[in-house]
């Protein structure tokens, strides 16, 4: 649930008699404040430490009241594993978790659009958005201001203020598609295929000169290129080839930044996190603290319209209709508005799509700028990351200005259009595995690996073209396992395909027109209903107006 922490040696100490906590102290307690997770039977409370989570506090916080077993493993390393030991507060009361069906999970607070928050009357569940769920288990129960036994939620200025949360809210909604003693028997054989992978070694990760010593020629060949070009050319033909060699440079090299988000080049997580900073911000002018966190949701909440920022792209694009209903982003703390902006572009976006994602790099530059800004802890990494897009800004303008000198501002917007639409493939590989993937939510109770494999497909390729991928096209294989080395993912996609015949699970998979295809027909068939709506609601103005 977010990256690695180095942990720091500690003395052994006895083991702990940890209490016995039922289903209902569990909830109780969560209604309280208590941020609690169930992993391997034990209730572990990470309320002092969610600020402080690598993966930031929003990743644990989807996971309050559920069993994170499955979800832990995948993104943490035995050592930490081991030191989360010191979070255990209690033991899961035995008949509350079954052999055949597991931990029943309880619906966390931040589904329900609830976070804590200090008010005049003290810390208070605070319903900072509309939520789908909000609407049967927020206004449909009795939930109101608990100092005044109000039946109704307490009501502010801007809509509902605070809410008294119940034990009986958290209770999970039914959902027939999934079969709670199958997806627990899902569960135990992901665990299964995991310790096969590392059985076989394929999480062991190879050094840096040998499992990326292509890598780091191809990144030399783009960018000692694209200076070469920038020194030695006059003319727009000479400019113009540097500037596309700088994107196809920064579009590489964010393949390695991704690699190191995941803890997959040392497996150190602070080595990573400082050579993620240094590929992002230093030579990309990008926030590794920005794509982290907002990576990290992603794929713990895959294709979430609610809660999964990497599909959240109002007004540009709307890949389902759920986001015809202005959406509140858990993520981005706002409304995903379906304004009369949206709804314009929204009918032409199957047709924008390639265009919009060719300048998509610029508004990665926004949403990283303001998450620096908006940054509550401060930190030596926050120094770091902003002394790093200084010296971006100061060498590209640097090369922008230089360019000008040469042709003229004319040219040296083009060079910077060119370097940025060059660097945009991308863009188009990261959506292409999930656009096209199911949006619909089927609550808690699914597994983690039957949300993955739902949500993610592959995209076919030759091995002697991977590179051009950055591993990210066998993203059902990341998504299950994120701190796989991508060297090592073809050899271990073979063994999640024969898992997924065993389970009765669909391993997704196209090749790259099939699967852009499938992209442009989804955003086609909703920019379709969209038009379909305003025929439908022209035609009731216009009865009306004239009744």
């Amino acid at each position: 649930m977010g990256a690695d922490v180095t942990a720091r040696a500690a003395k052994p100490k006895p083991p702990r008699e940890l209490p016995v906590w039922s289903r209902v102290d569990i909830a109780r307690r969560i209604c309280d404040g208590s941020q609690l997770v169930i992993c391997n039977n034990m209730v572990l409370n990470v309320t002092s430490w969610a600020p402080y989570h690598p993966g930031g506090a929003l990743a644990l916080a989807h996971f309050v009241g559920r069993d994170a077993s499955d979800e832990i493993a995948a993104y943490h390393s035995d050592r930490t594993l081991a030191v989360m030991a010191k979070f255990a507060v209690a033991r899961v009361f035995s008949g509350d978790y079954t052999e055949t069906e597991g931990w029943e999970p309880l619906t966390p607070p931040i589904a329900l659009g609830l976070v804590r928050r200090k008010t005049q009357d003290g810390d208070r569940w605070v319903r900072e958005g509309q939520i789908r769920l909000a609407t049967e288990k927020v206004d449909g129960v009795d939930s109101g201001a608990c100092d005044k036994g109000s039946s109704k939620v307490n009501v502010g200025p801007m809509g509902p203020d605070w809410v008294q949360l119940t034990p009986a809210m958290l209770e999970p909604i039914p959902v027939p598609k999934v079969d709670r003693a199958r997806e627990h028997e899902r569960s135990m054989a992901y665990r299964d295929l995991k310790r096969k992978l590392e059985d076989k070694g394929y999480f062991k990760r190879p050094g840096l000169l040998s499992g990326y010593g292509s890598d780091i020629v191809r990144y030399l060949l783009f960018g000692s290129g694209a200076a070469y070009l920038f020194f030695n050319s006059t003319g727009w033909l000479g400019m113009m080839a540097s500037a596309a060699l700088l994107g196809f440079f920064w579009q590489q090299l964010t393949f390695l930044a991704h690699d190191a988000g995941h803890s997959g080049i040392t497996g150190n997580w602070r080595t990573d996190r400082v050579l993620c900073m240094i590929v992002a911000n230093w030579i990309g002018g990008l926030s590794a603290g920005w794509w982290c966190d907002n990576h990290d949701i992603h794929h713990l909440v895959t294709n979430h319209p609610e809660h999964d920022p990497d599909i959240q792209h109002m007004p540009f694009f709307a890949i389902t209709p759920q986001f015809f209903r202005d959406l509140w982003s858990t993520y981005y703390k706002r409304v995903v508005a379906f304004d009369p902006f949206s709804q314009f572009l929204l009918k032409f976006q199957h047709k924008l799509y390639y265009v919009v994602l060719s300048l998509a790099r610029f508004n990665l530059y926004v949403l990283s700028y303001t998450f620096l800004c908006n940054k509550a802890r401060r930190d030596g990494f926050l120094v770091f990351e902003a002394v790093g897009l200084l010296f971006y800004w100061t060498w590209y303008v640097l090369v922008l200005g230089g360019v000008n000198s040469v042709g003229g501002w004319r040219m040296a917007l083009a060079y910077m259009l060119v370097s940025h639409i060059c660097a945009s493939p991308v863009h188009v590989q990261i959506v292409l595995s999930h656009f096209a993937c199911s949006t619909e939510d089927l609550g808690p109770s699914e597994s983690f690996v039957s949300r993955q494999l739902r949500t993610t497909m592959d995209v076919v390729c030759g091995e002697n073209i991977e590179w051009v991928h950055g591993g990210l096209h066998q993203q059902v294989t990341h998504h299950l396992f994120p701190r796989l080395p991508r060297h090592h993912q073809r050899k271990a996609s073979v063994l999640v395909k024969e898992f997924c015949a065993e389970q009765g699970l669909t391993f997704i998979e196209y090749g790259w027109v099939r699967g852009n295809a499938m992209v442009l027909d989804t955003l086609r068939d909703v920019a379709n209903q969209l038009a379909i709506l305003k025929r439908v609601a022209d035609k009731e103005v216009a009865e009306m107006q004239e009744s």
